[in-house]
């Protein structure tokens, strides 16, 4: 059985996903342009010279129109590629979150539909360009099978893009952003069995040799190339803090990291070059990011201009089922060793209590005056208790208080509060069984 990937191995692997996923959003189109038109070039170039015979009935005239509509017709096609990407991007931030629009900008599909459109227009061009070559009165064979190819293979792609609207459903979107927090939180934490990381008090009497600062345009830390830090640390026999963690924003003299330890200053170039900025949050290495999407998607349902609690009530349902996996997770995963076992990195993760603050607090207080909010919520909150180790129970029984002490304080009819106070995974759906009137 092959050895399982390490959690370095991991983090190292998501953070060049990063660069990858950037790269990609130009680089697929780019690429099927160079494609096209170098495969126009010399398909052509080879079938004149290796099979003369090759060529097709079409008449001259009928190839020159029939090119020409391809080019045309896929100019029109790209353009409205790009208005259905611009009604899909304003309509995930107006209907659900401003911090969606990034990914649903980068959906694959686009960019090989563009690429695709871009191949087939260029090749019908290069084509053109083949047709009664020197007077021939000739016609290429390959040329017209390969355009008629790219023709077919344009009408696939416009009609998957068609279906990725189907993706702006409210479901959808919510299935879409828990399943990249499950694949982080399956990525990034150990199982709760696992051995705690040991402590750091070993940094404490480090003195602080080197700060690096950020400097330049605010932007976000999207990922941290933990193995690169470690290998560092290691050859300069020092401990590598980071002050801003993965998600934080850094603005102009924020600092980025500490060096504490060591004798010599390390080369700035190569700490910067682990630490992956950009404009956006990204979920591969923030475990926060999907839970905070989907609480966007809740208070903005929650606002009284769309008053939707439905749609918060199932952007709850991903929540806890994140919530419980973290809950299943050892979450102070923070110091990271050497291979002789010293302290080299210090990485800020969030901890439980930080992941149960972010997933209620705001739902709780913009969904105070929702029935269906309340009872979801004390479902919620009872289910973890009910299913998740006993030293996460605490901080579960803490926001059980903070949420009954909402429902006191919003309802002011009794039957109000006693409707509010009853635990429905549906939020107005069945109520469990002698838990109705539980705070009274």
């Amino acid at each position: 059985m092959p050895a399982q990937p390490t959690w370095h191995e991991d983090c190292e692997t998501m953070f060049y996903r990063v660069r990858e996923t950037q790269a990609k959003v130009w680089l697929v189109p780019l690429v099927y342009a160079a494609a096209a038109l170098t495969l126009g070039i010399t398909s052509a170039r080879l079938a004149h010279v290796f099979l003369p015979g090759f060529v097709s009935t079409i008449s001259v005239n009928a190839a020159i129109g029939f090119y020409s509509s391809i080019a045309s017709g896929m100019l029109a096609l790209t353009g409205i590629v790009f208005s259905l990407t611009f009604v899909m991007v304003q309509f995930s931030a107006t209907a659900y979150s401003p911090r969606l629009v990034l990914w649903i900008a980068r959906d694959p599909v686009i960019s090989h539909a563009i690429g695709v459109f871009t191949a087939t227009f260029l090749y019908a061009l290069v084509a053109l360009a083949w047709v009664d070559r020197s007077g021939s009165g000739r016609v290429s064979l390959v040329n017209v099978v390969v355009v008629t190819a790219l023709l077919i293979l344009s009408i696939i792609m416009f009609i998957s893009l068609i279906q990725r609207i189907s993706m702006l459903q409210v479901a959808r979107m919510l299935i879409f952003t828990g399943d990249k927090g499950r694949e982080i939180i399956e990525n990034l934490y150990p199982r709760l069995d696992a051995p705690a990381s040991p402590s750091s008090a070993e940094m404490c009497h480090a003195p602080n040799l080197q700060t690096l600062m950020h400097h330049g345009r605010p932007q976000i830390v999207q990922a941290v190339d933990v193995p690169t830090l470690v290998h560092i640390a290691s050859g300069a026999d020092c401990i590598i803090e980071l002050a801003a963690s993965v998600g934080d924003s850094v603005l102009e003299s924020t600092p980025i990291l500490r060096v504490l330890g060591g004798v010599d200053p390390l080369p700035e170039a190569q700490l910067r070059k682990a630490i992956e900025l950009g404009g956006e949050r990204t979920f591969e290495q923030d475990p926060k990011y999907a839970i905070r999407l989907l609480v966007d998607i809740a208070i903005k349902a929650l606002s009284p201009a769309i008053n939707d609690p439905t749609t918060a009530v199932q952007a709850l349902d991903q929540i806890e089922d994140l919530l419980l996996r973290l809950g299943r997770r050892r979450l102070e995963i923070g110091a990271f060793r050497g291979p002789n076992g010293k302290l080299r990195v210090l990485v800020a993760f969030p901890s439980w209590e930080d992941f149960l603050r972010l997933a209620f607090d705001e739902i709780r207080f913009y969904g105070a005056s929702s029935v269906q909010v309340m009872r979801r919520m004390k479902a919620l909150i009872s289910e973890m208790v009910s299913v998740l180790p006993e030293e996460r129970h605490h901080a579960l029984r803490y926001w059980q208080q903070r949420l009954q002490s909402t429902i006191e304080r919003s309802f002011g009819d009794t039957e109000d509060k006693l409707d509010a106070s009853a635990e429905d995974r549906q939020g107005l759906g069945i109520s469990r069984p002698g838990n109705k009137n539980s705070a009274y």
